[in-house]
């Protein structure tokens, strides 16, 4: 199968656009990965994205940080620990101190097989809450998961409580944008930093490196801190 075969398989299923967008990303992921062309895939997507597929039908309630930090802090320190970086942005660490958490998405099964090669790829957890999760982080094991407590689980658990009644996994991310509109819309954050920290952000777009670049330069603490992201997480 080629790309723009690829492209026909995925028009003729008639599915809805953001199951065609879906189905696009992963044969684009997958050729990628095997060293085939795949231009027509993410001119698609691309495609697909500006026809509003990349939205959802329905949008999670946005949760608010002190009622999720609240929840949290009730919980096993595991489920403690994911809620808490899932708020500032998750993944696994490359650097932990009291002032700082260095988390590289490389680190998970889909960072490594989909797109090694992004800057999003990194975040530098700073502000509120840092200390906090570098403790947590510190009764982890080393190369432990961060959390067995998938995104369905979640949504059950929370499912069955009072407390979080409305809300789903992906509430605390559009809980996490809506915290930071106002800094965007009074000029104090830049729009490609927040695209960044929540894995939004184009290739190619303002502020970008590419994916070369990136490549080239490893993925290190120095490269984590040149992108910038501890400009959104202290704020968060």
């Amino acid at each position: 199968m080629t790309a723009d075969s690829a492209c026909l398989f995925v028009a003729a299923t008639g599915i809805r656009p953001q199951g065609q967008l879906a189905y696009t990303k992963a044969l684009s992921a997958s050729f990628g990965a095997m060293g085939f062309e795949n231009h027509p895939l993410r001119v698609l997507a691309k495609a697909l994205r500006g026809g509003g597929a990349a939205i959802p039908d329905s949008q999670a309630t946005p949760l608010e940080k002190q009622k999720l930090v609240s929840h949290a802090r009730l919980q096993q320190p595991s489920v403690h620990l994911a809620l808490l970086v899932a708020w500032k942005t998750a993944s696994q660490f490359l650097l932990v101190t009291q002032k700082e958490v260095i988390v590289d998405w490389f680190q998970t099964p889909k960072g490594r097989t989909h797109d090694p090669f992004k800057a999003s790829r990194f975040a530098v957890i700073q502000g509120p809450l840092t200390t906090e999760i570098a403790m947590l982080f510190r009764k982890c094991a080393p190369f432990a998961p961060l959390t067995r407590l998938t995104t369905s689980a979640l949504d059950s658990l929370w499912g069955q409580s009072v407390q979080m009644q409305g809300y789903t996994a992906h509430s605390i991310k559009r809980g996490a944008v809506k915290h930071l509109l106002p800094l965007l819309t009074s000029g104090k954050l830049s729009p490609h930093l927040v695209d960044r920290l929540t894995k939004h952000e184009e290739e190619g777009g303002p502020g970008t490196l590419s994916r070369t670049t990136l490549r080239y330069a490893g993925g290190d603490v120095d490269l984590a801190r040149a992108l910038e992201t501890g400009k959104v997480t202290r704020h968060l």
